[in-house]
This record gives structure tokens, sequence and C-alpha cells, in this order.
């Protein structure tokens, strides 16, 4: 038997971990291809069930077959014969829109549709690909991704800060650690809001039906406190443009908080944001929305602001971007739309 083990360990020697999660204290009995489905972005049956054929998918340094049920606490791990391809950063000569770069810092304005960095998916064609070709040696964070402190996602628009040097990236990892940053974000939103200014103070945790979207668990100590102030900027009836700021920086915050509390953010395809929330029943008002889907064909979110100390010299730094096009084109066309409610 235990010879056996040993060969069962020198074949995981020859394999790269992929993937690896954590059943929660609660898990139902759930099959172990069905419970990858649900925590891998963009991943098969087929191709999962594949990997267990080839004794990739790994419980509790066991092999498991795909029907294998995954109960409390497992450690489950997806291996293969291949590092993972976001360790593999090509330079690629991407267009970057720089707002500014010094010897320390460089501040992006990242367009929608741009993945931050590779991952499973999106191994090529990402802004972290644009940056290694523009910008030699830049440092590594914890995750040996060159510059990144902090990322937003594919779909949302707005500004990012790269460090340049080890001691920058460093200083501004503890100023985001320390909830220092200031970060306001612009969205537009389903529906009017009760208040016209408030915080959402709740704690995020993956939600158990679907791990591709973050939630308020029912138990707060499952979760990360996660706190978002916000400010109406204009109601328009049927959506409202409003201001988030962010006191602490969670996976999918402001999205997630705005559909907790009733208003999701238009378009928003995770978060239940693409479909009429508000509004009337009338086939022109569903295709007048349908309309302001394809002009805007994301989550209506932008990081418009982005304040900090300069790593180097300490001093307070400022920079904001103006909304993109899509969005702007959007907005004005709800706007325009409301005067004749």
């Amino acid at each position: 038997m235990e010879k056996n083990n040993s060969n069962i360990q020198d074949s995981f020697d020859d394999l790269f971990e992929h993937f690896s999660f954590n059943a929660d204290d609660g898990q139902n009995p759930l099959r172990v291809d069905k419970f990858l489905m649900n925590r891998i972005e963009n991943a098969t049956r087929n191709k999962i069930q594949q990997a267990a054929k080839e004794g990739l998918i790994i419980v509790n340094d066991k092999v498991v077959k795909q029907n294998y049920k995954v109960k409390p606490n497992d450690n489950i791990r997806v291996m293969f014969h291949h590092p993972p391809f976001e360790n593999l950063i090509i330079a690629e000569n991407i267009k970057l829109d720089l707002v500014y770069e010094d010897d320390h810092i460089i501040i992006v304005n990242k367009p929608p549709n741009l993945v931050v960095h590779p991952g499973h998916g999106n191994y090529n064609g990402t802004l972290l690909n644009g940056l290694v070709h523009h910008f030699e040696n830049l440092p590594k964070n914890l995750e040996g991704r060159p510059g990144l402190v902090h990322r937003i996602d594919k779909d949302t628009s707005g500004l990012l800060v790269v460090a340049k040097t080890p001691k920058a990236l460093t200083n501004l990892s503890q100023q985001f650690l320390s909830k220092s940053i200031q970060r306001k974000y612009i969205a537009l939103v389903w529906g009017s809001l009760k208040n016209r200014s408030g915080t959402i103070d709740e704690s995020l945790a993956r939600d158990k039906k679907n791990r591709m979207i973050m939630s308020v668990p029912d138990d707060a100590t499952m979760g990360k406190r996660s706190i978002t102030h916000y400010k109406v900027i204009d109601d328009l009836g049927y959506v409202s443009l409003i201001e988030c700021e962010l006191e602490t920086g969670r996976t999918h915050q402001i999205r997630a908080h705005m559909k907790h509390i009733g208003h999701p953010i238009f378009n928003d395809n995770r978060y239940g944001g693409d479909r009429i929330l508000k509004g009337t029943i009338f086939s022109k008002y569903k295709q007048f929305v349908e309309n302001a889907f394809k002009l805007l064909p994301r989550q209506a979110l932008h990081a418009k602001t982005l304040g900090f100390n300069h790593p180097e010299n300490g001093k307070k730094i400022f920079f904001e971007s103006e909304l993109p096009n899509d969005f702007l084109l959007c907005y004005e066309k709800w706007k325009n739309y409301s005067k004749n409610i």
C-alpha cells in the first residue's frame, strides 16, 4: 500500500496545479464535475470529465473519478501536465491610455472589455501583456504579476495604478491594505434609491449557489467586511446615476452591494442587471431598454477617480478620468427619455 501511495505522489510531482478549492463546512454531497463547473469560469463539462479520466482531479491527495461526491471540507485540486498559462506573460504591443507616468508609478485608464491580467480563458491580449511590452523590469507582486497593485473587472472601465519599482509596489500595496487609497466609481443602476446617500456595510463571500459571484452571506462571519459609500448624482426614474466610494476593495464589491440593496448595475449580466427591472410593460419601452443595452454592452461601472500618497515623496496625488463613450451615450439616452416620463 505504501508503495502505491508513493507511486501516486511521484505522478503528482510531474503535474502543475491549476485550481484548488476547499469545500465549505455545509457542503451538500455533489458530483465533483458539477462542483468544478460552478467554480471554474469558461469550463465545460466535457473538459472536466476528460481531466477526471486522465487522473487529473485530486481530492484530499487522491485521484477521483468525475462521479465522486464532494463532502464538507474536501480539498479539490485540478492538475495538468503544463504550468498555468497565466504564468507565461508574453509582451504584446497593446496601445495603452497612460494618464500619468514618472520613475515610480504609471496611471492607466483601462478601456472596457480589456482583462487586466492573464487567467483561465484569457491568456493573452490583457493589460498586463501590454504593460510588459512598454515597460521593462516591472516588479512582481506576490502573485508573480509585474507591476500590478490592484485590478478592476474586464468590463469595468477606469483608472489603475501600476508600480515601476519594488519600493512603489510595497508602499502602494500597504496603502491599499490600510484603506487609505481614495477610489470613486460612477455607476448607472436600476431604480430610484430611497436615500440620496448612504453606506452599505455588509460582508461579502462567494455565493453558495453560484461561485462566480459574490453575495451577502446569512452568517456575516463567513465573509469579509465590505463597505461602500454611495450618493445619487442624477435620479432618472427607472435608473439612477450614482457615485460610489470604496472603503474596502473586495471582488465585485459595488456590483454585489448594489444588487443586495435592490439596485443592480445596469446591464450587469452576472448580477441580474441585464434584464428590465424597472419601468413599464409597453413594447416601446422594452425596445428602448434593449437599444440602451446595445449602446452599453457591459455593466455600467467606471473607476473615475484615484487618490493616494506618492510612494516616493509622500505627497497626495489625485487622478480623474472621464466616462467612456459607451457609458456616456447610454446615460444621455436615459436622460433624454426621463424628460418625457
